[in-house]
């Protein structure tokens, strides 16, 4: 797996896959991107906060590491025990992103941290322990159950293992307790998708030249704006409004889904 370094809209440096063809973090660059649409929106620091136990965080595409750096630059000298797991298939990007560091910046003041992730799989930052698990994340892990998920792989087009309505089935069973999972995508089918699979879903913040992105949760009450009666018509809609499913390519919504959308737990 190969990368090169690129400067984003912004002027930030991020990184480029050239076996997948995605830039990490495009238009706004990494720091901006982690903070807006992960740490802000989902509330970590407030929901920490309010927490006795270890509020716990799955970082899902741990990459280059922007999304988890967010973390700890977040939780600097706040009170509050956090628990962060970060998930990757392998480390190849972050050792890139560690040999341009400099480059980057945004590593720059967490270098001790992610040498020690990087040698032992754990790291420690204030009050934040940092997990490391490499593997693939359709297997579902056996990390403490989330309050946040900071859900960042490649594309459905890159990766459509991690997107699949079988995939997401499988992630909303182990959520027990009160959780959010934020993500770049604003796609109507990834929607469908979540809210099949049991997600209550809204409408997410803007990043870069996306006006939206979308917000998931266990519980209604940790979203901002959800989804409602007219997004329902505009998937009925739709040509490219089909869950996401293994071995079944895009087109609209099936009768079935669309019932079972319409009539689940989303619009109660």
């Amino acid at each position: 797996m190969a990368f090169t370094l690129v400067t984003v809209a912004s002027g930030a440096r991020s990184l480029r896959s050239l076996e997948h063809g995605e830039t990490f973090h495009p238009v706004v660059g990494p720091m901006i991107e982690a903070h807006g649409l992960h740490v802000a929106q989902s509330r970590l620091v407030e929901r920490a906060q309010e927490m006795s136990g270890p509020f716990v965080i799955w970082d899902v595409g741990l990459g280059a590491a922007a999304n988890a750096v967010a973390v700890l630059d977040a939780f600097r000298g706040v009170a509050a025990r956090v628990e962060l797991h970060s998930f990757d298939c392998t480390l190849e990007p972050l050792v890139f992103a560690r040999e341009h560091a400099a480059e980057l910046n945004y590593l720059m003041p967490w270098l001790p941290q992610l040498d020690a992730l990087l040698s032992s799989g754990t790291a420690e930052a204030g009050s934040v322990r940092w997990y490391f698990h490499q593997g693939d994340f359709r297997e579902i892990p056996t990390a403490p159950a989330p309050h946040a998920i900071l859900y960042d792989p490649y594309s459905p087009a890159a990766n459509p293992g991690l997107w699949t309505l079988q995939h997401f089935t499988r992630l909303r069973k182990v959520l027990t307790e009160p959780c959010t999972l934020t993500n770049y995508s604003r796609s109507t089918a990834v929607r469908v998708t979540l809210a099949l699979a049991g997600f209550f879903v809204g409408r997410g913040s803007a990043t870069g030249e996306k006006d939206q992105t979308t917000i998931a949760a266990t519980h209604r009450e940790l979203l901002v704006a959800p989804l409602d009666a007219a997004w329902l018509g505009r998937v009925r809609r739709s040509t490219r409004g089909a869950a996401l499913r293994e071995s079944v390519g895009p087109g609209p919504i099936s009768e079935e889904d669309f019932r079972a959308l319409s009539g689940g737990i989303l619009f109660q």
